[in-house]
């Protein structure tokens, strides 16, 4: 394994990577492994059940090895690591300070005990852990790679670039190092410095596909676009099964105004990775723009699965949803995004208008009583508010008040919105006509920034109402 790929591990694969030093440590498998009863033997029935990801059974299968290999560092060592690698980390750490405390100059111990920090996000534990292996051996290239990367993550960019410079004193051709050294220097907008770093990583290692990645993010960043796709198409013929190329490929060309190519590469990237939630953020949007309305509210459904906490997703769900007149889908979906996004008080009215067409009139009061004890009094976001609760007890006294608030408001972009909610206020009214001169009024103002504009684009074409 390179420098460059253990400078990309993840923390649990870090665990793994830490796994497999430990388990072939010499002596690995004596001519006794098929004995039944051995060490060898156990730890070959121990693989096997962590290559079915039965970690239960694996660590069961440590208290069936006899003293003394039991109680050998090696053994234990290797149970912590299975141990995390299980999520079992309380156990796992204090197994390996164990071993750390009887052999405080074990950095097998000392890495095991800084990547279970790690996978836990215990970033200070894990850069004394790091740097105890510093101390013990002040040349360690993985210890100092893995302490820039940590700086490099915590923004504090002097000590990365330190920590990256000492590899490179004595390992200059040392990929993470250059990598890492050009990622603080670019982060810290020294460009000069960064340019030359990437250029050497690549043409050291020119079959190294995340070399061209981060060259092609530095041109992006300097808006070289073109050098940046020429980056990323050689990556991709490096790794074309590689998630994050693909959606950095994607990036590119929608850059480019390329859109067609940009979906092409998102979906490639679902492909390959369906469980990763990232392209699917770019292609849910990409394919509204394009009038791929099922595809869009597919992607926006799958988002909204794998990252509840994204409430966009739930937005453009909500939207989709409605379009459709499933009105009961579209409320819970704006309710929930409301609920995650408590100071978006439009979602709010979209989960009470949604209600209403779903149930009656008076279904959401309570719920927009509530909402309105939120909003700052006397603006034009708590008007409209009051507006739509005194639709539940079918009370239009405040509509001509509303209309006037409306011709005032000089926030252009908050008029469009509440123009958009009144369009909706007189639709659920079944006042079709002036309804419709609503939504042609917010078609005119061009504020495509807004969230109710897709939704109100489709309303106006449904509507035939681009020649009003």
């Amino acid at each position: 394994m390179s420098n460059f790929f253990k400078f990309k591990i993840s923390a649990k694969k870090q665990l793994a990577a830490v796994f497999l030093f430990i388990i072939f440590l010499p002596p690995l498998l004596s001519a006794q492994a098929n004995q039944s009863g051995s060490t060898e033997f156990i730890l070959t029935q121990i693989s096997e059940q962590l290559s079915a990801s039965n970690f239960g059974e694996a660590i069961a299968l440590f208290d069936t090895i006899a003293p003394p290999d039991r109680d050998s560092t090696r053994i234990r060592l290797l149970k912590a690591s299975v141990l995390s690698s299980a999520g079992r980390y309380g156990e796992a750490r204090t197994l390996t300070e164990t071993i750390s405390r009887q052999e405080p100059n074990n950095i097998e111990a000392l890495f095991l005990l800084a990547a279970i920090e790690g996978a836990q996000g215990r970033n200070r534990q894990e850069q004394a852990a790091l740097e105890r292996i510093i101390r013990i051996e002040p040349n360690n290239i993985e210890a100092l790679i893995a302490l820039g990367t940590l700086s490099l993550n915590a923004r504090t960019l002097r000590p990365a670039a330190t920590h990256f410079r000492n590899v490179l004193n004595f390992d200059p051709e040392n990929a993470a190092a250059l990598l890492g050294l050009a990622r603080t220097f670019r982060m810290n907008r020294e460009f000069e410095a960064a340019e030359p770093l990437y250029n050497r990583a690549v043409l050291l290692y020119p079959e190294m596909a995340e070399a061209r990645v981060e060259r092609a993010r530095f041109y992006r960043g300097r808006e070289r676009l073109r050098e940046a796709l020429a980056d990323l198409d050689i990556a991709k013929e490096l790794a074309p099964d590689d998630y994050w190329v693909a959606v950095d490929r994607g990036n590119i060309l929608l850059d480019l105004n390329r859109r067609n190519e940009a979906l092409a590469e998102y979906n490639r990237a679902i492909g390959i990775n369906p469980g990763e939630f990232l392209a699917y953020v770019y292609s849910s949007g990409l394919k509204d723009d394009l009038g791929d309305r099922d595809g869009a509210e597919s992607d926006y459904a799958v988002l909204s699965r794998l990252r509840p906490d994204y409430y966009f997703a739930l937005e453009g769900l909500g939207l989709h949803k409605m379009r459709r007149g499933q009105w009961a889908e579209a409320r819970d979906a704006f309710a929930e995004a409301y609920r995650r996004a408590p100071d978006e008080h439009f979602y709010a009215l979209l989960a009470a208008m949604n209600w209403m067409r779903a149930e009656n009139l008076g279904a959401p009061r309570a719920y927009i009583n509530q909402a309105q004890a939120r909003v700052k009094r006397d603006t034009l976001e708590w008007y409209m508010f009051r507006l739509y609760y005194d639709l539940t007890v079918r009370s239009y006294a405040g509509e001509n008040d509303m209309v006037l608030r409306l011709t005032n408001e000089q926030n252009q972009d908050l008029k469009a919105r509440m123009m958009f909610y009144m369009a909706q206020y007189y639709d659920i009214r079944g006042m079709t006509a002036s309804a419709n001169r609503y939504y042609v009024l917010v078609s005119q103002t061009g504020k495509r920034g807004i969230p109710e504009w897709r939704l109100n684009e489709w309303i106006v074409d449904d509507r035939n109402l681009s020649a009003y």
